[in-house]
């Protein structure tokens, strides 16, 4: 087996990467902001976001309102203060303050005729018309083939006539989803087959005329939902892509101002570390970092690189932290490794798959087993390895390339037997490392149930034959199984299909499978799924701006939305410690880390005291 090994001082990783940002303010906290949001008439409106960021700062706190309209920050440093409140249907109101001498900022919030562009992906797709079998056939295209590389509310946000729609579905059909122009040889059959249709189609939705859509909103945050705290932190933009500035433009804070550009965003993947540090992947091709570190308290990031080929740095994609607190990641030296972290130095080691087994590769997801070795995701299956030996071992899928598509590995998991787990998502399929007999075995999951009336048999004939170009092309009845996550408490692995609308729950002895279909209004993409220690899963919805819980004693779900607008998270991670537990979600689309936390209603009206609310 071959074994690369770095050692990686932090002087010389400050030194390559330039330390991409510095503290941005003080940590002393002791000031309390707080205030009311209203409606232009009075009312008072409960479920606001309200959101703060210090002058010159790169951390945003944010807030909702309460069922009375109050809302009150937890303790933030004093300085001076952008501050903004907001909701669907109604513009964006903003103030300034400075905590030294004012610390309450109430808001009026008027109402908008035309919101569609504050609406995030779920809501868009769920206000396309369904009301005919061929409008919900076309819906459901637009929904699974139109998405591969972007949130929907991307490219829905704006108005396009026939024409212009057949000029966007001739971009998307040859772009691949790292936004690489395929060829003729390449061509997504899906959106071909379909293009006169669902130009038409758009045309009548999002058209320069009078709209087909039918907007469907959820309640705003309450509850639970409304006693959370985010704090997103700013990622520098990729320093070498000749951007006009460090970070986006549009970050997506402002929801009136749509779903920003993808460009220049180096995020990927991010997890906590124990101490509440945030490390992050990137899967863009630069030369200056591999992963990234943020510090919880001040924001600062470091950039890390580990040597890649003809002078970038290796790309980097999946990441976990094991019980012990280490930080692995894949990463591509030129071959598909495995590499290691200890956030107490910032000290990285690479592991390289031994010449005749395959390398890390594909969607690479990393992940951790009950019995401490670590699983990678590789193109035609998993590779498990051990720390102790630092010797990996080879699991292969059992159904790689058929009719109808090759089986390139999607997600990865580890269960508490020390299993792997792997999905195939072209293909629907499921594959299992017994580490027991060192055999693979395979779950194939249904079809998408769909009803005779609701294709013709020229559609049903081609979708049938169909053999899609790469990943993202899928047909109607695909489940899409894409990132899962294992139960370390329980037999029970999850699996979020993307394209199936549901959550798989796989019991890891038997293999039987059932489904929770997830929760409306709107259409639900899930991505990756992380379970807690009290058996919860959490999702991220990566064609949405939300994280969904889901209790499977209570069978609910809990809907937390987030701050910003065009998220496009394709990871969710946990960090669960003295007794509280932190969720962190990587912002693929808009360069930031972001943290969920909790408080209890105890808390916060402890804190509304002292604020004087």
């Amino acid at each position: 087996m071959q074994r690369l090994a770095r050692n990686v001082s932090l002087a010389a990783l400050i030194a390559a990467s330039g330390l991409a940002c510095a503290p941005t303010a003080g940590l002393a906290a002791d000031a309390l902001l707080s205030g009311s949001v209203t409606s232009a008439a009075g009312e008072k409106l409960g479920g606001i976001t309200v959101s703060a960021k210090a002058e010159g700062g790169t951390i945003t706190t944010t807030v909702f309102t309460d069922d009375s309209g109050v809302y009150v920050f937890p303790p933030l440093p004093a300085g001076k203060y952008r501050v903004w409140a907001q909701a669907l249907t109604f513009a964006t109101a903003k103030g300034e303050v400075d905590l030294a001498a004012n610390r309450k900022q109430d808001f009026k919030l008027d109402g908008l005729k035309d919101f569609f562009r504050q609406l995030p992906g779920d809501l868009v797709v769920a206000a396309l018309p369904d009301r005919t079998p061929e409008d919900a056939r076309l819906r459901a295209i637009v929904r699974n083939d139109c998405t591969g590389c972007h949130t929907p509310s991307y490219t829905l946000q704006h108005r396009f006539d026939e024409q212009g729609w057949n000029r966007i579905i001739d971009l998307m059909k040859h772009v691949n989803v790292s936004g690489i122009y395929q060829g003729e040889d390449k061509i997504n059959g899906m959106l071909e087959h379909n293009q006169k249709e669902l130009a038409a189609y758009l045309a009548r939705a999002r058209g320069p005329g009078e709209s087909s859509v039918d907007i469907k909103l959820r309640p705003r945050p309450s509850g639970e939902s409304a006693r959370v705290v985010f704090r997103e932190y700013d990622v520098p933009l990729q320093e070498d892509a000749g951007l006009p500035s460090k970070y986006p433009l549009n970050d997506g804070s402002d929801w009136s101002q749509g779903t920003p550009s993808r460009i220049g965003s180096l995020v990927h993947d991010a997890f906590p570390d124990l101490d509440g540090n945030l490390w992050f992947t990137s899967n863009v091709p630069n030369r200056k970092m591999s992963i990234g570190k943020i510090d919880a308290r001040t924001g600062a990031v470091e950039f890390m690189r580990v040597n890649g080929q003809n002078g970038f740095a290796g790309n980097t994609h999946g990441m976990t932290r094991d019980p012990s607190g280490v930080i692995w990641f894949n990463v591509n030296t030129g071959r598909g490794s495995l590499g290691k972290v200890d956030p107490k130095t910032n000290q990285i080691e690479v592991f390289v798959p031994p010449a005749g087994m395959q390398p890390t590769g594909g969607a690479t997801t990393v992940d951790w087993d009950g019995k401490g070795q670590i699983w990678a995701s590789s193109p035609e299956g998993a590779l498990r390895f051990d720390p102790a030996t630092q010797k990996f071992t080879e699991f292969k899928s059992l159904t790689y390339k058929t009719a109808n598509g090759t089986g390139v590995t999607y997600g990865a998991a580890g269960d508490r037997d020390g299993n792997g787990w792997w999905a195939e998502m072209t293909i629907d399929t499921i594959g299992k490392g017994d580490t027991t007999t060192g055999k693979s075995l395979e779950l194939k999951l249904p079809r998408v149930a769909i009803e005779k009336d609701q294709m013709s048999d020229e559609h049903r004939a081609f979708y049938e034959k169909f053999a899609p170009p790469d990943f993202n092309a899928p047909v109607p009845w695909n489940q899409g199984p894409r990132r899962m996550g294992a139960d370390k408490n329980a037999d029970v692995l999850w699996v979020g299909n993307s394209w199936g609308l549901s959550l798989a729950r796989v019991d890891t002895h038997t293999m039987e499978t059932s489904f929770v279909p997830l929760p409306g209004p709107g259409v639900m993409q899930p991505y990756h799924v992380a379970v807690d220690g009290g058996h919860n899963a959490w999702l991220n919805i990566w064609t949405s701006d939300v994280i969904l819980k889901y209790d499977p004693a209570g069978k609910t779900w809990t809907t937390f939305d987030l701050p910003t607008r065009g998220t496009e998270a394709r990871y969710i991670s946990l960090l669960e410690k003295d007794g509280k537990t932190q969720v962190v979600l990587p912002y693929s689309r808009t360069s930031k880390v972001a943290v969920m936390t909790f408080r209890d209603a105890a808390e916060i009206a402890a804190a509304k005291a002292r604020a004087g609310q």
